[in-house]
């Protein structure tokens, strides 16, 4: 659809307008043209043909227009006078003359107005609607004399279609850094809250430790005899157990102890010749005890040796052991020598249990190493083997009470009374609660080759693991003494032994020792006094051979027989 104005349509012929101009918004201004200054219509000419001045919205005639003069060389004296300017068409505009006069007003669009006189008429001043402006470009001017004024320049601040865009995308930019400050935040703050969570963690796990004693340097087990509570009233737990070859024969004794005070656990290995006191006072050695007088007479015989109190006795056959490794699920332990199969037809056939570290036993391994003896070894050697085997089984086995009872029933053992399954039970949990936090230990107690007791075994194990030195007697219980003999003559042993157990003491051996010119009768608490003036008495022996100092370890007096001791006047 064409709306625009054509000034030789219809119904236009009796009112025509004509361009004078642009408005300060670029649109066009038309004016109507009076009747008696109307031109005939020119042809059109499609090509432009009419020159520089050709105005195709014109409607009016259109005067000559002169050459264009590129380089702007002034007057020639054919071209006339331009006037000023007047971009709005509202001024008052020359005349012009039929014949050379001055030219139409500029049209900054190369455009001529109609010839004639042009008078301004406020009054017929109109706009056409929908009429587009002029599309084509301004030819530039030359630079000779050609007189710019300001207003001939207009500037339209027109907004920047891609405003929004822009602000889009310093949105955008913004959102983005913002996002990224916020992602940072949150990272800070998770690092700092799993420094917070780590050092909770550690000062619990620490302070768990501390309480449980199981810090370095701070362990009960690192120092067991630096406490406020005195070695005899510490609270101690004892059961002895004899592991019984079902095979070969022979037993093998060991003492379990729980001292809940200190929070440690000891294996303490008793040599098979430990000499031992029975009933009638007459000596006799471990072995032999376990095999005459059964566990009970045991017990009490090795209660009066190392002055302690022994709880129960668990008898242990080497087949319960083999079952017992199975149920805790094999061992590990780090084996001394290569024990060979018993059951192998030659000599040259392959060792049961190798020599070397972290070696896994099953029942039946378990069992030919904790009995196997070595040609030429001492039982010694042995009994460390079968302590090996008890430490490790106490590290497997559950430290939860139920549980180790539910496994002490399911062996099937026959308990010796005073002892019952869930008293064994409840203290191989202990046990093995105290083995899995390292606070465990195997000991074994020194025995001289007469069977007695050295005074490295007073210090160290019976009087700081069994606690056997500062065992409180009760009122009625005979007086321990232990005897050693350094008289150089054998015999007068047996008679100071005589002669105590029928004086209501309790005879110890003490052995042999090198031989001493005086006899020597010695206490260690100062309520023993009474009591050693008195053994020296029934000795026969002067009150000048008392005094105070270190008596054995298991004895409440020492006596150490001389070589002015005569037995006869005893």
């Amino acid at each position: 659809m064409n709306d625009r104005y054509d000034a030789g349509s219809a119904g236009y012929e009796a009112d025509q307008y004509e361009l004078v101009g642009y408005d300060e918004y670029g649109q066009p201004v038309y004016r109507q043209v009076p009747p008696q200054q109307q031109q005939p219509q020119q042809q059109y000419d499609p090509y432009a043909q009419q020159g520089y001045g050709y105005d195709p919205y014109a409607t009016g005639r259109q005067q000559p227009v002169q050459p264009y003069d590129p380089y702007g060389s002034g007057d020639t004296g054919q071209q006339p006078t331009t006037p000023a300017y007047d971009p709005y068409g509202t001024g008052t505009h020359q005349q012009q003359h039929h014949g050379g006069g001055h030219s139409a007003p500029y049209d900054p669009y190369g455009r001529t107005a109609t010839s004639g006189q042009q008078q301004r008429v406020a009054e017929q001043t109109a706009y056409i609607p929908q009429q587009a402006g002029p599309v084509e470009e301004p030819v530039a001017q030359g630079r000779g004399d050609a007189d710019y004024h300001t207003e001939q320049f207009a500037f339209v601040e027109e907004p920047d279609q891609d405003s929004e865009d822009v602000i889009d995308w310093l949105k955008f930019t913004e959102n983005r850094t913002e996002r990224r400050e916020e992602a940072r935040r949150r990272a800070r703050a998770r690092v700092i809250a799993l420094v917070v969570v780590l050092a909770i963690a550690a000062a619990g796990g620490v302070g768990y430790l501390w309480y449980a004693g199981k810090l370095p340097g701070l362990s009960a087990s690192d120092d067991k005899t630096d406490t406020a509570t005195p070695v005899g009233a510490q609270k101690r737990d004892v059961i002895v157990v004899h592991l019984h070859n079902t095979k070969s024969g022979g037993t093998s004794t060991a003492l379990l102890v729980d001292n809940a005070t200190t929070q440690q656990g000891t294996t303490v290995l008793m040599p098979n010749s430990l000499a031992l006191s029975g009933d009638d006072g007459s000596t006799t050695t471990l072995a032999k005890s376990v095999d005459d007088d059964g566990s009970s007479g045991t017990r009490d015989a090795i209660d009066t040796v190392l002055g302690t109190e022994i709880q129960g006795t668990w008898r242990l056959d080497t087949p319960y052991l083999q079952n017992l490794v199975d149920l805790v699920g094999n061992i590990e332990v780090d084996t001394n020598a290569d024990v060979p199969d018993p059951d192998a037809k030659s000599k040259g056939a392959a060792p049961l249990v190798r020599k070397g570290k972290a070696q896994t036993l099953s029942g039946k391994t378990a069992v030919a190493y904790a009995t196997y003896q070595g040609s030429g070894e001492a039982q010694n050697a042995q009994l460390e083997r079968f302590g090996q085997v008890m430490q490790a089984v106490l590290r497997k086995l559950t430290s939860d009470t139920q549980g180790a009872t539910t496994t002490v029933q399911t062996l099937g053992m026959i308990i010796e009374p005073p002892l019952t399954d869930k008293d064994l039970g409840a203290f191989l949990a202990k046990l093995a609660d105290l083995a899995k936090g390292g606070d465990y230990k195997t000991a074994m107690l020194p025995v001289q080759t007469d069977g007695t007791l050295s005074a490295q075994a007073s210090a160290s194990v019976v009087k700081d693991v069994l606690g056997g030195t500062a065992k409180s007697p009760s009122k009625d219980a005979a007086v321990r003494v232990s005897v050693r003999n350094a008289s150089g003559v054998k015999d007068n042993t047996n008679a100071a032994r005589v002669v105590l157990l029928n004086g209501g003491f309790t005879f110890l051996e003490g052995g042999t020792g090198s031989t001493a010119a005086t006899s020597e009768v010695v206490y260690a608490d100062a309520a023993d006094k009474d009591d050693a003036t008195e053994v020296a008495k029934t000795l026969g022996l002067s009150s000048g051979a008392v005094s105070k100092g270190e008596a054995a370890g298991n004895a409440d007096v020492s006596v150490v027989l001389g070589q002015d001791y005569k037995p006869s006047s005893s």
